[in-house]
């Protein structure tokens, strides 16, 4: 089948759909416009403040998220109901984004305590964005097969960028330029925030939908389901289970779940601290980082693209390999030239974002590959908790290295750029740990 009509068969395009519309949370709400909101400086507190009490937010979230996903994909697995998880913990997510409308320095809670609250709410996002993401990837292995499944991914990857350039874009004319914005909105009360929050809401709701419409639940698996309901005693101890089953059968699946952790760690790093310091290290201010959204949607969309081709031919982890030694390359030379001007930020700063999708849809592809028939909900949940076990590796580095530098060149010299060393070491340490991963064809004598 040629790629073109790989991916606009109908299933593969309303599944798409979905990563074009999470770019409403992840490129509005964590990266570019919410975290950055929250952090700014003087607005709700200083931003050393802002960053340290969002870094412990977001690492609380992680736990929640490492404790309780392995289990919630296990549930969906065995029921069959995969696509109802899905839609039940995007529309919680959403709600969260609805709530982050009340969330303003001026507001009747105070500052300190706005600023808590929009921690919160966007510490549950990601969780239940984590949960959704869960069942959607689970979703990959029953719309595409050994021959085109890094095509497909990297269309599901890819139309998440286009997603968040157009929706970043539409964001920046409407609500967050200079002049007039639409609608008689004003910036009074950071009104033309709050509002660009909700109409990112709306965005991902009329997108979440084509999926939940076009891709059933499947029947439950006879050999995994059981008898009666189980607890969450008897999920986590069939967890226990598969975990074993993984290490005597697929030790290279664990082993890589291990290395991936940790460079998936460092580009979540990436995308919560990357606006931050474009915004303290390089002065851009709120236009800028928008624009640097937009062209950094655009070259990561082309890129994950090309790379999910790419990847067809030469395999997921030889792209994956690519990618972070590229992403290492990249932050050494932001920390090495942040005196350089706003040029090495537009410069280094984008060379980077054109990695870091194929690395995460080849991480997505490269599991779906060794994943057994009925169990891709419980592994991806798995996937997810190995991810999130280590989910406080990126923000306690980014701080430790923010502490570092404080020592060492002092407030007054500034010594935020220090910050990205601390990523830059996560992803060294985790293609250290994935050169050893051997990939292996599925293994279908899984049980337990």
């Amino acid at each position: 089948m040629s790629l073109w009509k790989t991916v606009t068969r109908w299933p593969v395009l309303a599944w798409a759909s979905w990563d074009f519309g999470s770019a409403a949370f992840n490129a509005v709400c964590t990266t570019f416009v919410f975290s950055t909101f929250l952090t700014t400086d003087g607005l709700f507190t200083d931003t050393g403040t802002a960053q340290s009490h969002l870094s412990n937010g977001m690492a609380l979230a992680g736990v929640v998220i490492a404790l309780l996903a392995p289990i919630a994909g296990q549930r969906a697995d065995r029921r069959g109901r995969g696509t109802r998880s899905l839609g039940i913990f995007t529309f919680l997510g959403i709600a969260c984004m609805v709530a982050m409308y009340w969330v303003y320095p001026e507001s009747p809670m105070g500052a300190m305590n706005a600023l808590w609250f929009g921690i919160i709410l966007l510490g549950l996002g990601n969780i239940f964005f984590e949960f959704a993401s869960v069942n959607y990837n689970a979703m990959l292995n029953r719309i595409s097969t050994s021959k085109n499944r890094g095509t497909i991914s990297g269309f599901g990857w890819g139309s998440g960028y286009f997603g968040g350039i157009i929706l970043l874009a539409l964001l920046l004319v409407a609500f967050l330029g200079s002049g007039m914005h639409w609608f008689g909105v004003t910036d009074v009360n950071h009104m033309n925030i709050r509002v660009s929050i909700l109409t990112s809401a709306l965005w991902f709701t009329v997108f979440a939908l084509p999926v939940l419409f076009t891709i059933r639940g499947v029947k439950p698996n006879e050999n995994i389901t059981g008898q009666g309901r189980e607890s969450f005693f008897d999920s986590y101890k069939m967890l226990w289970g598969t975990i074993k089953d993984l290490f005597r059968n697929a030790p290279q699946t664990l082993l890589f779940m291990a290395a991936s952790a940790v460079f998936r760690d460092g580009v979540a790093g990436i995308f919560i601290f990357g606006a931050i310091i474009g915004k303290a290290v390089f002065g851009f201010d709120t236009t800028q980082i928008m624009i640097f959204a937009i062209a950094s949607n655009v070259i990561a969309g082309v890129a994950t693209y090309l790379f999910g081709w790419v990847e067809d031919y030469i395999g997921p982890k030889r792209v994956i390999i690519i990618s972070l030694v590229a992403m290492i390359i990249c932050g050494t030379l932001v920390f090495i030239l942040h005196n350089g001007g706003q040029r090495v930020f537009w410069i280094v700063g984008l060379a980077l974002t054109a990695f870091v999708g194929p690395v995460q849809s080849a991480s997505r592809s490269f599991l779906g590959r060794v994943i057994p028939p009925g169990r891709e909900g419980e592994v991806f949940g798995l996937y997810a908790t190995t991810g999130r076990a280590v989910s406080f590796l990126a923000p306690a580095m980014y701080s430790f290295s923010l502490y570092v530098g404080y020592l060492i060149v002092g407030k007054a010299a500034g010594y935020e750029y220090w910050g990205i060393l601390g990523i830059v070491w996560i992803l060294l340490v985790g293609l250290l740990l994935l050169l050893p991963v051997k990939p292996v064809k599925q293994h279908k004598n899984y049980q337990h």
